[in-house]
């Protein structure tokens, strides 16, 4: 009796852990069951993301595409805003170029004294010598010295008032920059010619000069 017993209890004990073996097997094939869709449901999301970040990739691509193009308008805009904003410059005149550059001629020759101015000085330096031979002027100073001077002053003048007007005539109209800036030099030029004629002719800048008295005689 005793013995039969103890053997039912060791059966039952030993097949209690085989129960319990098989009911974790069970629940390891039911979370495997249920993590198998989970997986699938993954990968098919896996598989389908890619063509959602190349429809992303175009639409960045033609939004990129979008700015360039309307930043090429702003620029062809802008350079067409300046282009319209900026005055042509006109075409350069053969006669007006050589009037400038005549007319700055004509104001140098004016301050430094010409070839003409020079001759003609010394033609009065010869008539003044032949005057006081003949007798017909007394004063010796004047003849030879003064005159020539005032004749060169008066030859410089003339240079200066031909720079002066070729100058305005050059800039009355629209000239490239370069004609008007050798215009405004010779009418400069011209300008202090005729100052420096002026101040020959009155003797501003030195006094003729004069014969000393000559002694009187003593007894």
């Amino acid at each position: 009796m005793g013995t039969t017993t103890d053997k039912r209890t060791d059966d039952a004990t030993t097949d209690q852990p085989t129960k319990d073996a098989t009911t974790e097997d069970a629940t390891a094939k039911d979370a495997t069951a249920k993590d198998e869709p989970t997986k699938g449901a993954t990968a098919e999301k896996r598989t389908d993301d890619p063509p959602a970040e190349g429809g992303t990739t175009a639409a960045a691509d033609a939004a990129t595409d979008t700015t360039d193009d309307a930043s090429d308008a702003t620029d062809d805009a802008s350079d067409t805003a300046d282009e319209a904003d900026t005055p042509d410059e006109p075409a350069p005149s053969a006669a007006a170029g050589a009037g400038a550059v005549v007319a700055a001629g004509l104001g140098l020759a004016s301050v430094t004294g010409t070839w003409l101015g020079t001759l003609l000085a010394e033609r009065q330096t010869v008539l003044g010598q032949i005057k006081l031979q003949s007798g017909k002027v007394t004063d010796q100073i004047g003849a030879v010295y003064g005159t020539p001077w005032h004749t060169t002053a008066l030859v410089n003048g003339v240079f200066a008032v031909l720079a002066m007007l070729v100058s305005a005539v050059v800039l009355t109209g629209r000239r490239p920059t370069w004609v008007r800036a050798v215009a405004w030099g010779g009418l400069a030029l011209g300008l202090l010619g005729l100052l420096i004629s002026a101040g020959m002719y009155l003797d501003l800048f030195a006094s003729l000069p004069s014969l000393p008295k000559a002694p009187g005689g003593g007894a």
